[in-house]
Formats: structure tokens, C-alpha cells, sequence
């Protein structure tokens, strides 16, 4: 569980972050959306401890991706998920090992990172953030630059991390992803936390909030595997 108690969150003098009260629980992910701007990756780095005021927490029991993660040092795929061990002060050749197989990047294991393509690497990334064994997962945006493939992929994988008693919170645009996978729905638009449900009964807030008409669109998409 990871939870968030705030009145006020500044930046720069600046109020970010209003009257917050947020917790996700264990065994559940929560995917936080709304419009850009409305403090979605700002509640994010606040859960994660990145704010000043706000007590980090043990970084062996929550692991944070952050928006747009890459490395640009020329490090291997390898290297780079061993780096999620730092927190234990170990190697553990299991753990990155079973992240990078998670992750389908195991076959990228020599590559540098900064020679593979945006999805790849976003992949790695994520793996790095797995391999620390986390309680909780923290992650913003974690399939940006990821094939519709690969993005269902991770969010089911996500999901079933979550079903085995993981705290997940996400960051995502994709609204229908938030649909498939996520628990619960939480909204934000200008600082605040408008809506927190199932994703069903959040859609006509979030809608609301991007400012766009809530309906059934009948034309031909892309579905999670499995949904034929």
C-alpha cells in the first residue's frame, strides 16, 4: 500500500497540488489520469518521495519509472536492469534475469541501450524497475513508445503483478488500456483529484476533463489479446 496525504504541493512557488488524499492498496493498480498539466506526474514523484517535504520511502520496497526513462550512458541492456538491484545492494542474477525475460528483452541482453530502438528501451527501463522486487510500482507512462503489441503485453503483465498482491499506480493516456487493466480510475484536472472509481464510472469525468463527448464509437480498433 502507498498513500498520499497533502494540502498543498508547490513548485517553483507555484501550487501544483490541492487538498490531496490518495491511497492505492495492495493487490490493485490504479491508473491516474487526466488532461496534461493537471499534476498526474507531480502526484507520481510526490508517492515516490522526489518532493521536498515529503518523507521518501524505502526505495527496496517502491521502485519509480519516470516519464520519458532512458539511459544515456552506453550501457548494455543487462547493465542497465542490474542497476534495479542497487536499492538491495546486490547482484542477483535471478531477479534481472526473470525482469528481462518479463520484459522480452532477454535477447537484448548485450545490447547497448543507447543503440536500440525507443520501445526496446522502454522496455528496459521498466525491467530495471522490476528487478528491485518492489511492493510497489510506481510508474509514469510505462508503454510511451511501445508497438500496440507490446503495450498490451506490459499493462497484462502489470495486471498480474497487481492480482499477485503488488501495489501498482500508473500514469497513462490510454484510456482504453485504463479500461482493460486498471482497478481503479483516478482523475485529476488542475491540481485535483475530481474522480476515483472503477474505470467505467470514471470515463464521463475523465471525458469531461479532456473536454471531449463520451459515446460508443462502432468502427474497427485494435483489441487486448484474447478479447476476440
Amino acid at each position: 500500500m502507498i498513500a498520499l496525504n497533502v494540502s498543498r504541493i508547490a513548485l517553483g512557488g507555484v501550487a501544483v497540488l490541492h487538498d490531496i488524499t490518495f491511497q492505492a492498496r495492495s493487490g490493485e493498480m490504479v491508473a491516474l489520469c487526466g488532461p496534461n498539466g493537471a499534476g498526474k506526474t507531480t502526484l507520481l514523484r510526490a508517492l515516490a518521495g522526489f518532493l521536498p517535504g515529503i518523507q521518501a520511502p524505502d526505495p527496496r520496497q517502491v521502485a519509480y519509472l519516470p516519464q520519458g526513462a532512458r539511459s544515456a550512458w552506453g550501457l548494455t541492456v543487462g547493465e542497465v536492469v542490474a542497476l534495479g538491484r542497487l536499492p538491495h545492494g546486490d547482484a542477483n542474477p535471478e531477479a534481472v534475469a526473470r525482469a528481462m525475460r518479463l520484459c522480452g528483452v532477454t535477447d537484448l541482453r548485450n545490447a547497448r541501450i543507447d543503440r536500440i530502438s525507443g520501445g526496446q528501451a522502454r522496455r528496459a527501463m521498466l525491467a530495471r524497475v522490476i528487478a528491485t522486487e518492489a511492493k510497489v510500482l510506481l510508474l509514469d507512462e510505462p508503454t510511451a513508445d511501445l508497438d500496440p503489441d507490446a503495450a498490451h503485453r506490459i499493462m497484462a503483465l502489470l495486471a498480474g503483478f497487481a492480482r499477485g498482491g503488488v501495489t501498482v499506480v500508473v500514469v497513462l493516456h490510454a484510456l482504453d488500456m485504463v479500461r482493460d487493466y486498471a482497478d481503479r480510475m483516478v482523475v485529476l484536472q488542475r491540481g485535483r483529484i475530481v474522480a476515483d472509481a472503477p474505470p467505467e464510472e470514471a470515463m464521463p469525468i475523465v471525458a469531461a476533463a479532456f473536454g471531449l463527448p463520451l459515446g460508443i464509437d462502432r468502427r474497427p480498433r485494435l483489441l487486448a489479446p484474447g478479447s476476440e
